[in-house]
Protein backbone atom coordinates (compact mmCIF):
# COMPACT_ATOMS: atom_id res chain seq x y z
CA UNK A 1 0.00 0.00 0.00
CA UNK A 2 1.27 3.49 -0.76
CA UNK A 3 1.97 5.87 1.61
CA UNK A 4 2.08 9.87 2.29
CA UNK A 5 4.29 11.95 3.65
CA UNK A 6 3.05 14.81 5.92
CA UNK A 7 4.01 17.00 8.75
CA UNK A 8 2.54 16.54 11.82
CA UNK A 9 2.24 19.02 14.57
CA UNK A 10 2.97 18.29 18.39
CA UNK A 11 1.26 20.27 20.98
CA UNK A 12 3.86 22.87 20.59
CA UNK A 13 3.70 23.06 16.94
CA UNK A 14 7.35 20.73 16.73
CA UNK A 15 6.74 19.56 13.28
CA UNK A 16 6.83 15.81 13.48
CA UNK A 17 7.50 13.09 10.24
CA UNK A 18 5.47 10.87 9.51
CA UNK A 19 3.36 9.00 7.46
CA UNK A 20 -0.63 8.19 6.15
CA UNK A 21 -1.08 4.71 4.91
CA UNK A 22 -4.37 4.76 2.97
CA UNK A 23 -6.69 1.43 2.25
CA UNK A 24 -7.38 0.89 -1.30
CA UNK A 25 -11.42 0.76 -0.52
CA UNK A 26 -12.83 3.71 1.01
CA UNK A 27 -14.56 4.57 3.04
CA UNK A 28 -11.86 3.80 5.60
CA UNK A 29 -12.95 1.71 8.95
CA UNK A 30 -11.08 3.81 11.27
CA UNK A 31 -7.51 4.82 12.26
CA UNK A 32 -4.83 3.68 13.66
CA UNK A 33 -1.95 5.59 15.23
CA UNK A 34 1.24 3.41 15.58
CA UNK A 35 3.20 5.23 18.80
CA UNK A 36 6.85 3.89 18.78
CA UNK A 37 9.77 2.78 20.60
CA UNK A 38 12.73 4.79 22.19
CA UNK A 39 15.36 4.87 19.33
CA UNK A 40 13.45 3.02 16.93
CA UNK A 41 13.17 4.18 13.04
CA UNK A 42 9.50 4.85 11.60
CA UNK A 43 10.47 1.94 8.82
CA UNK A 44 10.35 -0.76 11.71
CA UNK A 45 6.26 -0.23 11.20
CA UNK A 46 6.02 0.47 7.69
CA UNK A 47 5.00 -3.05 7.05
CA UNK A 48 2.31 -3.43 9.83
CA UNK A 49 0.93 -0.11 8.52
CA UNK A 50 0.58 -1.61 5.38
CA UNK A 51 -1.04 -4.62 6.76
CA UNK A 52 -3.40 -2.01 8.93
CA UNK A 53 -4.12 -0.47 5.36
CA UNK A 54 -5.00 -3.97 3.70
CA UNK A 55 -7.34 -4.44 6.37
CA UNK A 56 -9.57 -1.19 5.73
CA UNK A 57 -8.00 1.35 8.30
CA UNK A 58 -5.50 4.28 8.01
CA UNK A 59 -2.29 3.97 9.21
CA UNK A 60 -0.23 6.33 10.78
CA UNK A 61 3.77 6.18 11.60
CA UNK A 62 5.74 8.80 12.68
CA UNK A 63 9.12 9.60 14.86
CA UNK A 64 9.21 11.59 18.18
CA UNK A 65 11.44 14.35 18.19
CA UNK A 66 14.41 14.04 17.72
CA UNK A 67 14.78 10.86 16.28
CA UNK A 68 14.74 9.96 12.35
CA UNK A 69 12.35 12.03 10.27
CA UNK A 70 11.76 14.28 13.41
CA UNK A 71 15.27 14.99 13.88
CA UNK A 72 16.39 18.36 13.84
CA UNK A 73 19.74 19.31 11.75
CA UNK A 74 21.89 18.99 14.86
CA UNK A 75 21.30 17.22 18.03
CA UNK A 76 23.64 17.89 19.73
CA UNK A 77 22.16 20.54 22.55
CA UNK A 78 18.48 19.67 21.15
CA UNK A 79 15.86 20.45 24.01
CA UNK A 80 13.56 17.35 24.62
CA UNK A 81 12.79 15.01 27.39
CA UNK A 82 11.35 11.76 27.07
CA UNK A 83 8.10 13.13 29.00
CA UNK A 84 7.82 15.27 26.20
CA UNK A 85 7.18 12.49 23.75
CA UNK A 86 4.56 11.94 25.51
CA UNK A 87 2.79 14.85 26.42
CA UNK A 88 3.70 16.91 23.40
CA UNK A 89 4.21 14.29 20.46
CA UNK A 90 1.83 11.77 21.17
CA UNK A 91 -0.40 14.29 21.86
CA UNK A 92 -0.18 15.99 19.25
CA UNK A 93 -0.54 13.46 16.84
CA UNK A 94 -3.94 11.73 18.76
CA UNK A 95 -5.42 15.26 18.24
CA UNK A 96 -4.35 15.97 14.94
CA UNK A 97 -5.93 12.57 14.15
CA UNK A 98 -9.27 13.80 15.85
CA UNK A 99 -9.40 16.67 14.20
CA UNK A 100 -8.51 15.40 10.42
CA UNK A 101 -10.58 12.37 10.97
CA UNK A 102 -13.73 13.32 13.24
CA UNK A 103 -16.01 10.69 12.28
CA UNK A 104 -13.69 7.86 12.01
CA UNK A 105 -12.93 5.56 15.06
CA UNK A 106 -9.72 6.47 16.18
CA UNK A 107 -7.69 3.47 17.29
CA UNK A 108 -3.87 3.43 18.74
CA UNK A 109 -0.88 0.74 18.96
CA UNK A 110 1.73 1.83 21.33
CA UNK A 111 5.39 -0.22 20.90
CA UNK A 112 7.23 -0.11 24.37
CA UNK A 113 7.54 3.93 25.20
CA UNK A 114 4.69 4.07 22.63
CA UNK A 115 2.61 2.17 25.34
CA UNK A 116 3.49 3.97 28.18
CA UNK A 117 2.48 6.89 26.48
CA UNK A 118 -0.78 5.69 26.23
CA UNK A 119 -1.04 5.42 29.63
CA UNK A 120 0.06 8.86 30.38
CA UNK A 121 -1.86 11.19 28.05
CA UNK A 122 -5.12 12.30 28.42
CA UNK A 123 -6.14 11.81 24.69
CA UNK A 124 -5.81 8.47 24.96
CA UNK A 125 -9.76 8.70 26.33
CA UNK A 126 -10.41 9.77 22.53
CA UNK A 127 -9.54 6.22 21.34
CA UNK A 128 -12.20 3.10 20.89
CA UNK A 129 -9.16 0.97 21.79
CA UNK A 130 -5.27 0.38 22.48
CA UNK A 131 -2.98 -2.31 21.95
CA UNK A 132 0.20 -2.14 23.91
CA UNK A 133 3.55 -4.14 22.65
CA UNK A 134 6.08 -5.27 24.77
CA UNK A 135 5.38 -2.01 27.27
CA UNK A 136 6.42 -2.62 30.51
CA UNK A 137 8.49 -0.60 33.70
CA UNK A 138 11.60 -0.32 32.93
CA UNK A 139 13.11 -0.29 36.02
CA UNK A 140 16.24 -2.53 36.09
CA UNK A 141 15.18 -4.95 38.75
CA UNK A 142 12.33 -6.93 36.49
CA UNK A 143 14.99 -7.81 33.60
CA UNK A 144 15.13 -11.20 35.04
CA UNK A 145 18.06 -12.69 33.09
CA UNK A 146 20.92 -11.53 34.91
CA UNK A 147 23.23 -10.97 32.30
CA UNK A 148 20.89 -8.91 30.74
CA UNK A 149 20.53 -6.77 33.83
CA UNK A 150 24.48 -6.39 34.20
CA UNK A 151 24.54 -5.52 30.51
CA UNK A 152 21.70 -3.14 30.18
CA UNK A 153 22.51 -1.62 33.76
CA UNK A 154 26.04 -0.88 32.70
CA UNK A 155 25.13 0.47 29.92
CA UNK A 156 22.12 2.98 31.15
CA UNK A 157 23.72 3.89 34.14
CA UNK A 158 27.34 3.87 33.68
CA UNK A 159 28.58 4.40 30.27
CA UNK A 160 25.31 6.39 28.44
CA UNK A 161 25.41 9.38 30.46
CA UNK A 162 28.47 10.25 30.75
CA UNK A 163 29.26 9.71 27.83
CA UNK A 164 25.70 12.09 26.42
CA UNK A 165 26.97 14.69 28.69
CA UNK A 166 29.98 15.11 26.51
CA UNK A 167 28.71 14.40 23.44
CA UNK A 168 25.44 16.94 23.62
CA UNK A 169 23.29 13.60 22.52
CA UNK A 170 23.25 9.86 23.06
CA UNK A 171 25.48 8.64 20.03
CA UNK A 172 23.46 5.20 19.58
CA UNK A 173 23.91 4.90 15.95
CA UNK A 174 27.67 5.20 16.59
CA UNK A 175 26.97 1.92 19.40
CA UNK A 176 25.27 0.12 17.55
CA UNK A 177 21.94 0.79 19.73
CA UNK A 178 19.36 2.38 17.80
CA UNK A 179 18.69 5.86 16.82
CA UNK A 180 20.51 8.54 18.30
CA UNK A 181 18.99 10.22 21.17
CA UNK A 182 18.44 13.89 22.77
CA UNK A 183 20.38 14.55 25.77
CA UNK A 184 17.48 15.16 28.30
CA UNK A 185 15.76 11.91 26.88
CA UNK A 186 18.53 9.39 27.65
CA UNK A 187 18.62 11.41 31.13
CA UNK A 188 15.43 11.03 32.09
CA UNK A 189 15.28 7.45 30.57
CA UNK A 190 18.55 6.50 33.10
CA UNK A 191 17.13 8.26 36.04
CA UNK A 192 13.58 6.43 35.26
CA UNK A 193 15.83 2.98 35.23
CA UNK A 194 17.42 3.22 38.64
CA UNK A 195 13.66 3.94 40.43
CA UNK A 196 12.18 0.59 41.82
CA UNK A 197 8.63 1.14 40.25
CA UNK A 198 9.86 3.48 36.97
CA UNK A 199 8.44 6.52 36.25
CA UNK A 200 5.70 5.77 38.90
CA UNK A 201 8.20 6.64 41.60
CA UNK A 202 8.82 9.99 39.73
CA UNK A 203 6.79 13.02 41.83
CA UNK A 204 6.66 15.52 38.50
CA UNK A 205 5.50 13.44 36.23
CA UNK A 206 2.08 11.81 38.65
CA UNK A 207 2.00 9.15 36.10
CA UNK A 208 0.00 6.94 39.01
CA UNK A 209 -2.75 9.33 38.41
CA UNK A 210 -2.65 9.84 35.02
CA UNK A 211 -2.79 5.99 33.73
CA UNK A 212 -5.60 5.47 36.26
CA UNK A 213 -7.42 8.44 34.48
CA UNK A 214 -7.43 5.55 31.44
CA UNK A 215 -10.78 3.91 30.47
CA UNK A 216 -9.98 2.73 27.21
CA UNK A 217 -10.37 -1.45 26.31
CA UNK A 218 -6.81 -2.23 26.50
CA UNK A 219 -5.19 -5.29 25.45
CA UNK A 220 -1.42 -5.83 26.77
CA UNK A 221 0.80 -8.03 24.70
CA UNK A 222 4.08 -9.85 25.91
CA UNK A 223 6.34 -12.26 24.56
CA UNK A 224 8.29 -15.20 26.28
CA UNK A 225 11.60 -14.41 24.98
CA UNK A 226 11.41 -10.78 25.83
CA UNK A 227 14.18 -10.22 27.91
CA UNK A 228 13.18 -7.13 28.76
CA UNK A 229 9.08 -6.73 28.74
CA UNK A 230 9.26 -9.37 31.54
CA UNK A 231 5.91 -10.18 32.58
CA UNK A 232 7.14 -8.82 36.43
CA UNK A 233 7.27 -5.42 34.43
CA UNK A 234 4.59 -5.60 32.40
CA UNK A 235 2.67 -6.05 35.39
CA UNK A 236 3.92 -3.13 37.23
CA UNK A 237 2.74 -1.20 34.10
CA UNK A 238 -1.10 -2.66 33.66
CA UNK A 239 -1.44 -2.41 37.23
CA UNK A 240 -1.60 1.43 37.19
CA UNK A 241 -4.30 1.24 34.77
CA UNK A 242 -6.81 0.61 37.22
CA UNK A 243 -10.01 1.67 35.31
CA UNK A 244 -9.02 0.82 32.05
CA UNK A 245 -10.69 -2.53 30.97
CA UNK A 246 -7.24 -4.85 30.24
CA UNK A 247 -6.43 -8.01 28.37
CA UNK A 248 -3.22 -9.46 29.16
CA UNK A 249 -1.24 -12.36 26.68
CA UNK A 250 1.55 -13.62 27.00
CA UNK A 251 2.57 -15.13 23.47
CA UNK A 252 4.88 -18.13 23.09
CA UNK A 253 7.60 -17.09 20.67
CA UNK A 254 8.00 -20.78 19.25
CA UNK A 255 4.80 -19.88 17.36
CA UNK A 256 6.49 -17.30 14.93
CA UNK A 257 8.31 -18.45 11.88
CA UNK A 258 11.73 -17.44 12.69
CA UNK A 259 11.62 -18.84 16.68
CA UNK A 260 11.70 -15.78 18.10
CA UNK A 261 10.11 -12.60 18.66
CA UNK A 262 12.00 -10.65 21.41
CA UNK A 263 11.40 -6.81 22.46
CA UNK A 264 11.40 -5.57 18.68
CA UNK A 265 9.94 -8.79 16.50
CA UNK A 266 6.50 -8.36 16.70
CA UNK A 267 6.77 -5.77 13.94
CA UNK A 268 8.46 -7.50 11.31
CA UNK A 269 7.00 -9.31 8.62
CA UNK A 270 8.46 -12.53 10.05
CA UNK A 271 5.90 -12.34 12.87
CA UNK A 272 2.96 -10.48 10.89
CA UNK A 273 1.03 -13.43 9.52
CA UNK A 274 0.16 -14.95 13.01
CA UNK A 275 0.48 -11.64 15.08
CA UNK A 276 -1.14 -9.12 13.32
CA UNK A 277 -4.42 -10.46 12.28
CA UNK A 278 -4.95 -11.39 16.20
CA UNK A 279 -4.25 -7.84 17.15
CA UNK A 280 -6.40 -6.13 14.12
CA UNK A 281 -9.54 -8.71 14.98
CA UNK A 282 -8.96 -7.46 19.01
CA UNK A 283 -8.70 -3.78 18.25
CA UNK A 284 -12.15 -3.49 15.87
CA UNK A 285 -13.84 -5.81 18.47
CA UNK A 286 -13.09 -3.53 21.46
CA UNK A 287 -13.96 -0.77 19.93
CA UNK A 288 -16.99 -1.29 18.18
CA UNK A 289 -18.10 -2.41 22.13
CA UNK A 290 -16.83 0.67 23.14
CA UNK A 291 -18.20 2.74 20.59
CA UNK A 292 -21.67 1.13 21.71
CA UNK A 293 -21.57 1.73 25.39
CA UNK A 294 -20.18 5.38 24.52
CA UNK A 295 -23.15 6.01 22.87
CA UNK A 296 -25.54 4.18 25.62
CA UNK A 297 -27.59 6.44 27.16
CA UNK A 298 -26.51 8.30 30.91
CA UNK A 299 -28.48 5.33 33.03
CA UNK A 300 -26.94 2.85 30.74
CA UNK A 301 -23.62 4.75 31.10
CA UNK A 302 -23.04 4.61 35.03
CA UNK A 303 -21.05 1.69 35.30
CA UNK A 304 -18.41 3.14 33.31
CA UNK A 305 -18.86 6.62 34.82
CA UNK A 306 -17.55 4.73 38.15
CA UNK A 307 -14.53 4.16 36.91
CA UNK A 308 -15.37 0.42 35.89
CA UNK A 309 -15.20 -1.25 32.57
CA UNK A 310 -17.29 1.12 29.71
CA UNK A 311 -19.21 -2.62 28.72
CA UNK A 312 -19.03 -6.40 29.19
CA UNK A 313 -19.38 -6.51 25.27
CA UNK A 314 -15.47 -5.70 25.40
CA UNK A 315 -14.38 -9.49 27.28
CA UNK A 316 -16.45 -11.02 24.49
CA UNK A 317 -13.19 -9.85 22.32
CA UNK A 318 -11.68 -13.27 22.22
CA UNK A 319 -8.34 -14.43 20.82
CA UNK A 320 -6.87 -17.30 19.57
CA UNK A 321 -4.58 -18.74 22.06
CA UNK A 322 -0.84 -19.01 22.46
Amino acid sequence: MPSIAVEIPAVDAFSLGAHVWYPQTLPAQGIVLVHPATAVPERLYFAFAEYVAQRGLIAVTYSYRGIDGSRPPVLRGFRARMRDWADLDVEGVTRWARERYPSLPLYAVGHSFGGHAIGLCESTNLLRAAVQVASHAGSMRVVSDRRERARVTLLMHWVAPPLTRLAGYMPGRSLGLGEDLPAGVLLEWSRWTRLPNYFFDDETLDAEARFARVKTPILSLGFDDDLWATPMGIDVLVSRLRNAPVTRREIASIRSDAGSIGHMGYFRQRSGAFLWPETLDWLLCAGAANGVASASPPGAAGAAQAGEPRSAATTSCLITPP
